[in-house]
């Protein structure tokens, strides 16, 4: 049985604060779900919990699901969709007379409460939406490939990450690759005994960093990181194995880019490509703003949903740091920015 719709508005900085005081780092999405889905079921909408399976380490960290939510008896045409996990480390919530702080308040729990308190409004006015909110964007989209197995039948999807209340006319596409190297351990003070990993594996990432990354006129470079580096034992100690984790931003097809990465280890270590989000060009509303998102997002695993969008309050510069802050007025604002957008999609 449904609840009666109430008529009061929701209260998105109350909502943020509710949010935020629960600890939902990646893999720890279950408390803030069955929050989400009380709090839904309270308001009126016809909740469903999907589960989203664990990977085997951290199959301890409990259940975890995603939460949708949808007008009983209808298929929404638009729904309003971002994550219920953070990065670490957890940072609790704090707020003054300006700004929220604390994790997930822009990443992307304040979103969340933009999102239901437009919802709520949208449906008050007869328009036929739904909220969707999953697990595990911040590691592997697991929670929305999981959803994309099961639509609602939605015409629009409207996902939510910071983008300074502007909307994104691309999201960069992201391609991961392990670089492994192999020697022979030796002492170092008789290296022609020995066969250095890592020196193999620095020549190859040198040859990494020399190359010419494809870029866009209206969007910009491909970005490269070299973002872990392990290998060897000891300075004395010739290193028998050597490990990089590199990540690119993709902006287009990632078939060069891994011929290049292949090519530069060539003779000296082996790829493993583990990970790949593609590029994405997205919808623009006139008189709107917009920007180019050079993070990934969701919406490539959501490809079930409908048409997407990409808008959300909050700045990425702030988001996965130790001075995560959202604006109380950009908050605010995004509620009225998701509830024009939405008119304007389905009017």
């Amino acid at each position: 049985m449904s609840h009666p719709v109430p008529v009061a508005t929701i209260d998105p900085i109350g909502l943020t604060r509710q949010l935020c005081e629960i600890e939902s780092v990646t893999y720890h999405e279950g408390a803030v779900g069955d929050f989400l889905a009380e709090f839904l079921a309270g308001q009126g909408w016809e909740v469903e919990k999907m589960p989203v399976p664990q990977p085997a380490e951290s199959a301890t960290a409990g259940t975890r699901w995603n939460v949708y939510a949808g007008v009983p008896g209808q298929t929404s045409e638009l729904v309003l969709s971002t994550h219920m996990d953070t990065v670490p480390p957890y940072i609790p919530y704090s707020e003054d007379a300006d700004f929220l702080y604390g994790r997930g308040v822009s990443d992307a729990k304040g979103i969340i409460a933009a999102q239901i308190a437009a919802a709520h409004a949208l449906r008050a006015e007869g328009f036929r939406v739904g909220v969707l909110f999953v697990s595990g964007e911040e590691r592997d989209s697991a929670g929305a490939k999981v959803a994309n197995l099961s639509p609602r039948g939605s015409r629009f999807l409207i996902n939510g990450e910071p983008t300074d209340n502007r909307l994104a006319l691309a999201s960069k596409g992201a391609l991961r690759a392990v670089f492994k190297a192999s020697g022979k351990m030796a002492h170092s003070a008789y290296p022609e005994l020995g066969e250095s990993a890592v020196h193999k594996l620095v020549e190859a990432l040198g040859k990494v960093l020399a190359i010419p990354l494809p870029s866009l006129e209206d969007v910009g470079p491909s970005t490269l990181n070299i973002g872990q580096v392990h290998g060897g034992y000891a300075p004395n100690v010739i290193a028998d194995k050597a490990e990089a984790q590199v990540l690119v931003r993709l902006v287009g097809d990632s078939a060069p880019v891994r011929a290049a990465l292949m090519e530069a280890a060539q003779g000296l270590a082996e790829v493993d490509f583990t990970l790949e989000i593609p590029f994405v060009r997205l919808r623009a509303v006139e008189g709107l703003p917009t920007m180019i998102a050079k993070f990934t997002t969701d919406i490539p695993q959501l490809s079930n949903w409908g048409e997407p969008l990409l808008l959300g309050p909050g700045s990425i510069h702030v988001a996965h740091t130790p001075y995560e802050r959202l604006a109380k007025k950009e908050l605010l604002e995004a509620v009225e920015l998701y509830i024009q957008v939405a008119r304007r999609l389905l009017s």
